[in-house]
């Protein structure tokens, strides 16, 4: 059965609310989360999760909010905290890995930390049995992708296209997903523009997806109450979980 993997921004509109919401998914076919960890300036997300980014960080998050969450929902679904280099890096890498450890975070996915410097930390990741998610795009070479992937962990995260997330673009990925296949038998999960109209075509060739600002749109719906929101974005999960495996 293909993955779901969904993005939800931490602590938006609070803590409580990102627990009830992220188990909500689950019983409706949520496989794993991404926390992510609001940060100003998020370069790998479109205009809808910078939002709520924003809104997160109005609200006066912390990273005990995320800690909170984590050992909240841990014990139920596979969680990935998914943040941006330069708070990880202000905190310590190491600091940040064992935190995570304690709270049994299963993978840390850092869109803007390059694989060649990413490579001094996987020995940190290595230790505490903890993922640190290669990606590849449409734009690596077969030389880079072959590097890339050859000890990945846990999953491939396949960009769908060269851009921002939330963006409606489409390429063909067939080949860069034969190249990935080649090199590697860990799953690839497709990211990057899936949703409920995409989610099936983007599926066929790989083992998951990621799903963000799908969800997050929802979130940041003001004309919906808060129960009506987790309602909302339940429902698409079980959605989007029936269309990638029909």
């Amino acid at each position: 059965m293909k993955k779901l993997v969904g993005y939800i921004t931490c602590a938006y509109p609070d803590s409580a609310f990102t627990i009830d919401l992220i188990l909500a998914m689950r019983e409706r076919g949520l496989d794993s989360v991404e926390l992510g960890i609001p940060f100003s300036d998020p370069v790998a997300d479109g205009p809808v999760i910078e939002e709520a980014n924003m809104r997160s960080l109005q609200n006066g998050f912390t990273f005990e909010d995320l800690f909170y969450i984590s050992g909240a929902i841990t014990p139920y679904i596979d969680t990935l905290w998914m943040g941006y280099f330069n708070p990880f890096y202000h905190r310590g890498m190491q600091k940040s890995i064992q935190e995570a450890k304690k709270l049994e975070v299963s993978g840390f996915i850092i869109p803007d930390l390059p694989y060649e410097e990413a490579l001094s930390y996987r020995a940190l990741f290595d230790e505490a049995r903890i993922a640190l998610i290669d990606f590849v795009a449409p734009t690596d070479p077969k030389e880079r992708i072959a590097k890339i992937v050859k000890d990945a962990r846990k999953f491939v995260y396949l960009v769908a296209y060269a851009g921002i997330t939330g963006s409606h673009k489409s390429e063909d990925l067939s080949f860069v997903i034969e190249q990935i296949r080649e090199h590697t038998n860990t799953p690839v999960y497709i990211g990057f523009g899936v949703n409920e109209r995409t989610a099936r075509q983007k599926a066929k060739e790989v083992d998951g997806v990621i799903v963000g600002s799908a969800f997050i749109k929802i979130l940041l719906d003001d004309g919906l109450t808060n129960s009506q929101k987790i309602a909302k974005i339940a429902e698409l999960s079980g959605k989007i979980k029936d269309l990638i495996n029909s």
